[in-house]
């Protein structure tokens, strides 16, 4: 959902020259500034290696819900995966703001009861020890789809009846998809102060001019 949102509005973005979309399956998109390469297995990126150098952002928006999915899978899925992903990049990218999509509620001291909190706390963690210009931790709540994408969860059409309602009772976890994905933009034109952005630090960075 985040990475079909972030594409949607680099595509319609000013300052966004160019975009390479890594993907299993094509996003079946055609655009002049679009390129896309399908990689079967993101643990071997080793043939697509010097096609990655030269860009000044990733949007890294892969991951897996922890429902139903033991902790090893979890783990390997989402810490093994994303960290062989981001060493990679590091490389040949030092200029590069690295922005991972977290999820509210993630345990940066590693140490709390929930296990995904925990990975995705390390994940974090290690991605800001990396050779990069700028590692951020986006970590959005619910995010009322954009109108027209295909990829929101089944339940989101309930939800966003509730949008209204929801924005009332809890601002602090909720957004639009749009400002998460404008304020992910904005982190790689003009930078962020906050190495992790909750809601309201996305909100608010979605808001600055970027243009």
């Amino acid at each position: 959902m985040v990475g079909e949102g972030v594409l949607h509005e680099c595509l319609l973005h000013p300052s966004v020259e160019k975009i390479l979309v890594v993907n299993r399956k094509s996003c079946g998109i055609e655009h002049l500034k679009l390129t896309e390469i399908l990689v079967p297995d993101f643990f071997d990126l080793t043939a697509i290696e010097n096609q990655l150098s030269g860009y000044n952002a990733c949007f890294f928006c892969l991951g897996i819900s922890s429902l139903g999915v033991n902790k090893e899978d979890y783990y390997h899925i989402t810490y093994d995966l994303t960290m062989n992903f981001a060493e990679m990049l590091a490389k040949q990218n030092t200029e590069m703001t690295f922005c991972y999509v977290s999820g509210a509620g993630t345990d940066s001291t590693e140490k709390g009861s929930i296990n995904w909190a925990r990975v995705k706390g390390k994940t974090e963690n290690e991605l800001m020890k990396m050779n990069f210009k700028q590692a951020l931790a986006f970590r959005p709540g619910f995010m009322l789809p954009t109108k027209g994408l295909k990829h929101s969860k089944g339940y989101y059409s309930i939800l966003k009846l509730l949008y209204p309602l929801l924005k009332l009772i809890i601002p602090a976890y909720i957004s639009t998809l749009k400002q998460v994905c404008i304020a992910m933009i904005n982190s790689a034109i003009l930078g962020s102060d906050k190495a992790v952005l909750e809601v309201k630090d996305i909100n608010a960075l979605s808001l600055s001019e970027a243009c």
